[in-house]
């Protein structure tokens, strides 16, 4: 077998692969991720689906909506990557997944996918996303400041930093009352 028939032969088996990794890379993962919806709200008893509404959010309640038509959300969870598509790090997107609680505070990060050549010393490891639980919409989300900087992956941090702070916002002015914010 010639070199060009092989080349052509290895890109034909090898490109599904390939094209499936760039969708998962880019987004478009786990329509309802409900194990990971249940880490971020504990006490969730149900989760609606994102949907095709703007932004796209999922929402959870401590009490069944269908059972209990006047249930009040517990928080709300959403993709960063659906709410702030153009927003990269140092090599590509930053995918997380938020939980907001109605008050609009940070009630978990979960950091689900990223190409970082320096994640793994800083946003893939626990203390990066656990820093922003309880901290609120209001705050800054500056690195050096209330963001924990990482020497090194400064790129990086950075962008996760204003990928969380821009996409929580975005979810808060449509789904909160700023009366209720704390």
């Amino acid at each position: 077998m010639t070199r060009p028939l092989a080349a052509i032969l290895a890109l034909i088996i090898l490109a599904p692969a390939l094209v499936g990794a760039q969708r998962r890379i880019a987004g478009f993962i786990e329509p309802m991720p409900t194990a990971k919806l249940k880490q971020l709200f504990p006490a969730a008893v149900a989760f609606t689906p994102r949907g095709e509404k703007d932004p796209m959010y999922f929402t959870a309640y401590a009490t069944d909506p269908v059972k209990s038509p006047n249930a009040k959300p517990i928080g709300y969870a959403f993709w960063t990557l659906d709410i702030v598509p153009e927003e990269r790090g140092y090599h590509g997107h930053i995918h997380m997944l938020v939980a907001m609680t109605p008050q609009g505070r940070i009630a978990g990060v979960i950091m689900d996918i990223n190409t970082e050549p320096y994640g793994d010393i800083s946003i893939n490891l626990p203390d990066f996303p656990d820093q922003f639980k309880g901290k609120s919409i209001r705050d800054k989300f500056e690195v050096g400041q209330d963001v924990d900087l990482t020497s090194r992956a400064t790129i990086t941090v950075r962008a996760a930093a204003r990928e969380l702070r821009e996409s929580s916002r975005i979810v808060a002015r449509a789904v909160l009352n700023p009366g209720d914010l704390r």
